[in-house]
This record gives C-alpha cells, structure tokens and sequence, in this order.
C-alpha cells in the first residue's frame, strides 16, 4: 500500500548514519523528515508539530526507546511508531508489541524493507483515520437526526401553547408527525361519541373531500382496534392490509391518543406508494406527538368551557338590573358591567386595570369605596347620583380577588318611604288637635256634676287609650323627623354624662321596680359627634325599654367602652329575652315580640327610632337575646375629634 505524499516522518536515533539513509530513503518517498538526535529536542519539535509517523531506536541517550514511546503515545494515540532494534530478539518484539509498535527494523537496513514497513504504517493509519472520521460522520448524523427531532418537537411544543386555535395547532401536529417519520400522509381521527365512528380531525396530503366525508367503524379496523386496546399499531410493508378507508397502505402506524385512562382518539402515519417501512422509533415519536395532541385537545376543551362560562357570566351582568364593579386587591377595576357604567356616566372605553380614582369623578363614591374596601367586612351603604338616583350600595371582600360592589337603584322605595312619610307625619299633626280636644272635655267632665263608679272607671279608660295615641303620634312624629332627615346638626357630646342624666331621670322607674343598675364606663371617654336631642332619646329608648322588660329584682348593666376609632355603648338585662324567630324584625315599625304580654304597654317604634338614629349618626346598632336569660343591644357609633363650630 502506498503512502499519501508529504507525511511528516520523525525519526528519533544517535546514529548519524542510520539517519543519514532514513533521510535519504524517507525523502524519496516524498515525505517530510524531521531528525532528532535527543529526547528533548523531539519533545521541542512536538510542541510544534503533530507527527504522522515516528521512527525511534531501541535505546537514545543512555535511555529506552520503549519507553520514550509509551510518552509519545500519551499524546498522539493515533501515531503509529517504529521501533529501529540492534538486533532481532523476540523478547523486545514482544515487549514492543505489548504497548502498540506498529513496526519492527532491524540490521542489515534495505531499502525495500524501510519502505514497506513505513508504507504498511501510514496505509495502516491511515485506513484508521478514514474509518474513525467514517463513524464520527455516521455518529454526528445520528446526533443531528436527534436534534432535529428535538427541534421539530420543541416547534410543536410552542405552536401548542402559544394558540388556542384548534384547527392550527392539530395541523401543526399532523404536520410534524409526517415530518418526524418520513412518512407520505398522516390523519389524527377522533371518536364521535354520537354515532361510535372514527372521523378524521386532521390530515396531511389528503384530499378535502375525503376527510370531510371519511368516517370509520370501530369493529375490524387497525384503528378501531388502537381505540379497543389502547395498544400502538406497526403495519410491516411485507404484509399490507386493506383498510376500511378503501385505499390500500404499505406501511402504516397508528398510536392511541388518550387522557388517563380514556382513550378518545388515534394518530397515524402511513406510505401507500414508496412502501418505505416504520420502526420501532417512530411508534415512539408518534407517541410522544399523541401527548401533545391530548394537551392542546383538553386546552381547547378548557378554553371553550372558560369562554362559554365568561360569556354567561358576561350575559348574566349584562342583563341584570344591579350595577356591578369588580376591584382587585389594589383597588384596580376588574370588570364594570353596563348598568354601573350608566349610572356613574362613564367611557366607554376600557376602564380594566385602572385605579378607581381615575375611573370614578364621584368624589363621594370613591370615599365610600374606599372606606368600605379598608374595613374587610360586607357592608351596606347608601349613594345618591348626580341625577338624584339612590343606590342601594354593598361592598363584600373576596378572598384572593379583591372586592365586589353591587348597586340597587332603590330610587322608587326611597319615593315611597317619602309619601308613608309625609302621610304619617300629616295624619300625625292632624291627630293632635283632636285628641287635645278629647283630653280636655274628658277632664272638666268631673267638674260638671257627680258621676258614679262606672263613669269613672270609663273615663280613666278613655284617658288611658288617649295618652297611648298621644305617645304613638309622638313616635311617628319623631321618626318622621329623622327619617325626613330633620334636626341634622351634630356637636360634640360626651356620651358618660349624658347616660349618667338619663339614669338620674329613669331613677323613679328603676325604684319602683326595685331594679338595680350596674354601669361600667371607660377611664376616658372620647367625644363623639351627634345631636343631642336625638341621642338623649336613643338612650332613654334602649334604657326605659330594658327596665320594662325586666321583672321587679332584676339587673340591668350599661357598659361604654372604646375599640379603635369606635365608642361601644351596651345595655344588658335579665329579662324574658326575644325570640329568634323575632329578632331579624325587632328594628321594623310596629313589630313587637310574639313573647310580649298584652299588659306590657308599647307603640312598637321605640326600636326603630333607635335605629334610624344610630344610622343617621353613621353608626350600628344590633341585639343578642337568649330566651328567659335576657337580652343585649349594642349601638357603635364612629369617634370624632372635631371641635363644635
């Protein structure tokens, strides 16, 4: 075998004749000769240049040629070397042999015998180099087939959640399936549940038409059979097989698409003209694509039962009559259906993702939001628009969300609540005037002349139902008053002392009843803002109505406490207690206890005047009762700062 030209030969001896014919011969053959005389300075010229061939003699400088090979193999395993020996001993050949020589010279030195050995070393090389280059190529074209799998795969992944259109995102997968496989034509075929048949989803290089029309039983089909089974389906070439689709395939693959356990449609990929076969690799690919088709399957399913959800609830807010506004946990707008957006006049462009303040001009409404969202609670309010709209306002926290408000146009009952009471409040004034008079003549009838025993007795009773009418019409006056938003003008009260009066004027009552009284105030109670009048009443109310339903020797307590920026007036008694059946209406006009007894006198307004006040005053107002234990009521009303004017 004849050695390529130009190959760098090293030859490594003492010897300056056996270098002088190597120079000599190796030159001739038209390769380059680099002479080393020692060690150091082959390993000088090594750092330079990479040899194709060494020649190095048994021993150099006192040392052993062997084992300068040994080194030189460290760095070029590739290198074949020639051992040049004394003389022929088959102990050093073997030794030789044992750590890779190539080639053997021996004394007397030919010229032929140089060049076959040196021709038999590089062919040899070179036969080495060509069949690793061979392999890494072979191996190099794998890895790419590999990375072009991984990058046909990664494409398909981003095409799946980067669209939420089904149709686009099957066609990528059928795509990448013929692509990945080689293979002529693919189809992804889904279960009808309706008709039990197989019908082509998606397809590659069919006709529209016959994927439009194709449909395939279950029973009798490779595909049916995936769908039975759950098992993939590899057609050998060598045994084709007439489908149900009436064309005859040569080779084919079909893998079942299935999410856990349900198995609900089959991918496939099929060579009906080159005939070329599938493997064992491509049923795996087809099966990792078939994952992929099940993720963007169930992401359309989730997408369109998302969107069939918004647009009922888009619907549902569109059609309801009550104003609705979504805020985040920063008080950014989330949604604002129609009717908030006419009632408050606003754009109608996007107003999502914007902070209240810039969405609402209502400096009264963004108050109230605000407030409302800072205390974490529901609640109610109300608001009156610019065009004298009254809105039933409740702001109810939403964990993780934000804060949902919902309005109620109550413009028509606050109409209504008007006339019931301007009606009362005119029936009302109306009534004094005779019940005046009948009061008068009911007294001087006395005067006039003797009357007996009978006509006394009818007249107290005359009297009695006259003072209970003078006491209700007083009532309905007074909530009428508060109602109709009269003796609006609040100071700054302290609201110990003004208990402490009430107690002083209520003493009579409690005495006669041989009630006691506990009353527990803070160390210091801060001043609130309301009016006087009202508030007096509000504590004569709650106090005279706990010592009427409390029976002679019992306990009534009054407690004032202060939480945050909130005063906390209690009365507590140990009385008959209220019903629960009655408690959600003890604050209505007219509505007494079904527990009451008919001897107990009452008109049924005292509680609701004391819940009108406590709302007029910004505050709350509620009971906790326990039959035969008694019963509780708490009013909070807001602490205020603020001087009197």
């Amino acid at each position: 075998m004849e050695s390529s030209a130009k190959e760098r030969v090293f030859v490594i001896t003492q010897d300056p004749q056996i270098n002088f014919l190597l120079d000599r011969i190796l030159a001739g053959m038209g390769h380059v000769v680099i002479i080393c005389n020692t060690i150091s300075s082959a390993t000088e010229r090594f750092e330079k240049l990479t040899p194709t061939l060494v020649i190095i003699s048994e021993h150099i400088e006192n040392q052993s040629g062997l084992e300068y090979a040994k080194e030189i193999f460290r760095r070029f395993p590739a290198v074949p070397i020639i051992v040049f020996a004394e003389q022929e001993s088959k102990e050093f050949l073997k030794k030789a042999m044992a750590i890779g020589i190539s080639g053997y010279l021996v004394p007397p030195l030919r010229t032929g015998d140089i060049q076959q050995v040196v021709d038999t070393c590089i062919g040899k090389s070179n036969l080495q180099r060509k069949w690793v280059l061979k392999e890494s190529r072979r191996a190099t074209a794998s890895l790419q087939q590999k990375l072009d799998e991984l990058e046909v795969i990664t494409r398909l992944g981003h095409a799946i959640h980067g669209s939420l259109n089904l149709d686009s995102v099957l066609t990528a997968i059928i795509e990448a399936a013929v692509e990945l496989t080689g293979a002529e034509e693919g189809s992804l075929l889904l279960l009808d549940e309706d008709t039990g048949e197989l019908y082509m989803r998606a397809a590659k290089n069919f006709q529209e038409e016959f994927v439009r029309t194709f449909r395939l039983p279950i029973k009798d089909t490779l595909a049916g059979s995936v769908l039975r089974s759950g098992q993939p389906v590899l057609l050998d070439p060598r045994t084709p097989e007439k489908i149900k689709t009436e064309y005859l395939v040569k080779s084919l693959v079909y893998v079942p698409i299935q999410l856990n356990q349900n198995i609900f449609g089959v991918l496939g990929v099929d060579n009906r003209v080159s005939g070329t076969p599938f493997s064992d690799r491509d049923v795996k690919l087809l099966s990792a694509i078939a994952e992929y088709a099940v993720i963007a399957i169930e992401n359309a399913r989730l997408y369109s039962d998302t969107t069939q959800e918004r647009n009922k609830l888009e619907t549902i807010l569109t059609r309801i009559k009550d104003g609705v506004i979504v805020l985040d946990q920063e008080n950014k707008v989330l949604l604002v259906n129609k009717v908030a957006q006419t009632a408050f006049n606003l754009p109608a462009e996007d107003l999502i993702g914007k902070p209240i303040q810039s969405v609402f001009r209502q400096k009264e409404l963004i108050k109230l939001l605000e407030n409302k969202v800072a205390q974490k609670d529901s609640e109610w309010d109300e608001y009156t628009s610019d065009d004298e709209h009254t809105y039933s306002i409740q702001v109810n926290p939403i964990q993780d969300v934000g804060t949902a408000v919902t309005m109620s146009d109550i413009t028509y009952l606050k109409k209504l609540d008007r006339i019931k009471s301007d009606f009362v409040n005119t029936v009302s004034h109306d009534l004094r005037s005779p019940l005046t008079a009948i009061m008068g003549y009911v007294d001087l009838i006395e005067r006039v002349g003797p009357i007996n025993k009978m006509q006394s007795d009818f007249i107290r009773r005359v009297q009695i139902s006259v003072q209970n009418i003078t006491s209700l019409v007083d009532d309905l006056l007074n909530l009428g008053r508060i109602e109709a938003g009269f003796d609006t003008g609040k100071d700054v009260i302290q609201l110990d002392a003004m208990i402490k009066r009430e107690l002083e004027n209520l003493e009579t009552e409690f005495k006669n009843k041989k009630q006691k009284v506990e009353l527990t105030l803070a160390e210091t109670t801060p001043k609130t803002l309301g009016n006087a009048i009202q508030i007096r009443q509000l504590l004569n109310n709650i106090i005279s109505n706990a010592s009427k339903y409390t029976p002679e020797d019992g306990t009534i307590k009054i407690k004032v406490e202060t939480e945050k920026e909130q005063l906390i007036f209690q009365v507590s008694d140990n009385g008959v207690g209220i019903p629960p059946v009655d408690l959600p209406f003890i604050f209505d006009k007219f509505y007494r206890a079904s527990n009451i007894s008919p001897d107990i006198g009452g008109t049924g307004l005292g509680l609701s005047i004391v819940k009108s006040i406590v709302e007029s005053h910004k505050g709350r107002v509620w009971v906790d009762s326990k039959i035969g234990s008694g019963s509780t009521f708490t009013v909070v009303l807001p602490i205020t700062n603020r001087k009197t004017e």
